[in-house]
């Protein structure tokens, strides 16, 4: 399965979003955090990415987002402790054999709703999402 689910999670509240991309190429990753960041664009002040070919157009992320990028060093996945707790969350919902071609939009949708409605304890059982309303 070439298609692929690619998360991003705010870390002071924990806000979960998530595109589906259909292969894993730095331009679809390119376009795919700009949809989604786009309504966020004046909070974000940085993003962290693992070292993945996919974030070669890091760059014009850079650009379009007023942001700054940075990577987390190779083989140190807890520098993005929160994305790959989030991913395995995602995990409770859409099994990491389960081909992402199968899951609808709607379902992916409503994963999402549903991680960031669930209360935090470490918000005092807000969720991320009340920090948007």
């Amino acid at each position: 399965d070439k298609q692929a689910l690619l998360t991003l999670v705010e870390r002071k509240t924990g806000l979960v979003l998530i595109g589906r991309i259909n292969q894993r190429t730095a331009s679809e990753t390119r376009d795919m955090i700009i949809k989604l960041l786009t309504p966020f664009k004046k909070m974000v002040k940085s993003i962290t990415f693992d070292n993945g070919m996919e974030f070669n157009y890091h760059h014009a992320i850079e650009h379009y987002l007023n942001t700054t990028v940075y990577f987390a060093e190779p083989y140190k996945s807890w520098q993005r402790g929160t994305n790959e707790n989030t991913n395995g969350l995602i995990r409770q919902f859409i099994p990491k054999s389960a081909a992402i071609s199968l899951v609808d939009d709607e379902q992916i949708k409503k994963i999402q709703y549903l991680l960031n409605t669930r209360p935090r304890k470490r918000h005092k059982f807000k969720s991320p999402a009340s920090f948007y309303s």
